[in-house]
């Protein structure tokens, strides 16, 4: 028992570590399939990172509430593959944040993002930067609040 104990005690310290990098692992995945599918020109999956609620907030040159009107705004301001070009994310800084019962049920997450693209024949690169307020949902993390500029 006596030499059993440290590792026992070893193991429910680190267990919670564990679990942060799982879900920030699982957030990043996310996010990885977010640009994939932006580079492949679907919007709609691309969409998908998103919470599909009527408060969830995304913050640019306008500030546009709910899952619908968002996926609106991208199809109308990137109507094709050409418009949209390729997404890169970097700089990636994710924050669990935890709640009283010691789960982490939201995380904040920093980052740039780079956007090569060739719209109406003249070549444009946007650089910005965002922080995303992400919500862990019964079908995973989720953004509710996107600020990006």
């Amino acid at each position: 028992m006596r030499k059993t104990l440290p590792f026992l005690l070893a193991a429910l310290l680190l267990a919670p570590l564990a679990h942060a990098a799982d879900e920030g692992a699982a957030i990043r995945a996310v996010l990885s399939a977010q640009q994939d599918a932006w580079n492949r020109g679907d919007i709609d999956n691309f969409v998908t990172a998103y919470k599909d609620a009527p408060d969830t907030t995304f913050i640019g040159a306008k500030i546009r509430q709910g899952y619908a009107r968002i996926l609106e705004s991208y199809k109308k301001n990137y109507a094709g593959k050409e418009q949209m070009g390729k997404l890169t994310y970097s700089d990636l800084d994710v924050r669990l944040l935890p709640c009283a019962d010691g789960q982490a049920h939201y995380a904040a997450v920093t980052g740039r993002f780079h956007l090569d693209r060739t719209a109406h024949g003249t070549a444009a690169k946007d650089d910005g930067v965002f922080s995303l307020l992400w919500e862990k949902t019964a079908s995973g993390w989720k953004i509710v609040l996107d600020h990006s500029s």
